[in-house]
């Protein structure tokens, strides 16, 4: 099972940055090569298959995607690999934001 994780600002004593908004993160992750914007994430199981409707930011490495969802102001994401964290991090810290688990 994965862990997800928030990236947030509202945890900040003083919160002067607003909540992350799709125009910012937009701005963001169109300098970053290996992301991709979607408003669908879909998910295959082995028997069905489910269209997530949302902003999402997909981070491709070759033929692995992790899906960084854009979420009243917070970015989630699921920690499917070793990999997500350290990515994790530096988003957090471009964006001025925290890393919290939920």
């Amino acid at each position: 099972m994965n862990q997800r994780f928030r990236i947030t600002r509202s945890m900040q004593e003083n919160n002067t940055e607003p909540a992350i908004s799709l125009e910012e993160c937009q701005q963001y992750f169109a300098s970053k090569p290996d992301f991709v914007y979607s408003n669908v994430w879909t998910v295959q199981g082995p028997e069905s298959r489910m269209a997530i409707d949302g902003d999402f930011f997909i981070w491709k490495r070759g033929d692995l995607e992790t899906p960084f969802r854009l979420y009243q102001g917070d970015l989630y994401a699921a920690v499917s690999d070793e990999a997500v964290v350290p990515k994790m991090i530096e988003i957090a810290t471009d964006l001025q934001a925290d890393i919290t688990e939920g």
